[in-house]
């Protein structure tokens, strides 16, 4: 019995995991024929803060080949990351309750959307300061011609950091509502959070001062944006939980009161 349910489990994971990768793979052919448009549109923070005539290389001979491929697979993860969470909660749906997957659908959807605004905050806002920072103390004399490959490894390192930042909301809803931490807990250790947001930083950004506070900084807004909403939902499920209670004993009076007395 055992054994027939772990192998289904292991022929449902095989399916779920099927699907992920045959979503990537057709996200990944048209970006693909675009590869080259994509990766000009990725450099951009980097090329409109060069001098004049700046331009980027490549040293290796099959780099101008792989690095824009490498780009279109990026895009393809980030245009099917929706359908991507939507397998891996289709796995685990069947071993929740029913308010639990009230819950992990819009946490789905919820995760996608705040990856995508990590993301584009990383490319709108921090790489642009961050390049514009490195320029301006670049010594005088010195071209600043950078390895395309590099560039990449960077900007990949840069969108990671920032995406999963943007995830802490969602962590923090989740630590909350399976009862592993509490609202008054997670006020207690703000201090302790702040520090390690910079701490955080300080690892995963360049040395540099700005993108070090362009990250802890929203780390620390989206921790206190977390605590507000697990908040919010905690004070609403208490609501409804206080509305069924005084609902439930004038149900039984109710259904006392039709209820025939026997007579002898």
């Amino acid at each position: 019995m055992l054994e027939g349910s772990f192998l289904s489990h292991l022929v449902e994971l095989r399916t779920r995991m099927i699907r992920i990768l045959g979503g990537l793979v057709l996200g990944f052919l048209p970006c693909a024929f675009f590869a080259r448009e994509l990766y000009t549109l990725l450099a951009q923070p980097l090329l409109e803060k060069l001098p004049q005539g700046g331009q980027m290389i490549a040293t290796d001979v099959a780099t101008p080949f792989f690095v824009p491929m490498q780009v279109a697979m990026m895009m393809a993860f980030v245009i099917t990351l929706p359908h991507t969470f939507y397998q891996m909660w289709a796995f685990v749906a069947p071993g929740l309750y029913s308010h639990e997957k009230r819950m992990a659908l819009p946490l789905v959807f919820g995760s996608s959307f705040l990856f995508f605004c990590g993301m584009a905050f990383a490319y709108f806002a921090a790489l642009p300061l961050v390049f514009e920072f490195i320029t301006y103390f670049a010594p005088e004399g010195v071209a600043v011609m950078t390895d395309i490959s590099k560039y990449l490894s960077f900007v990949l390192s840069m969108f990671l950091a920032f995406g999963i930042t943007f995830e802490v909301p969602v962590f923090v809803i989740i630590l909350v509502r399976t009862g592993i931490i509490t609202i008054a807990k997670l006020k207690e250790i703000r201090p302790y959070v702040i520090v390690g947001a910079f701490v955080i930083a300080a690892i995963c950004t360049p040395p540099d001062v700005v993108s070090q506070f362009m990250l802890a900084v929203p780390l620390c807004l989206l921790y206190e944006l977390g605590i507000f909403i697990a908040a919010f939902m905690i004070k609403k499920q208490n609501q409804e939980a206080q509305s069924d209670a005084s609902i439930a004993p004038q149900k039984d009076s109710s259904e006392q009161k039709d209820t025939p007395t026997k007579t002898d």
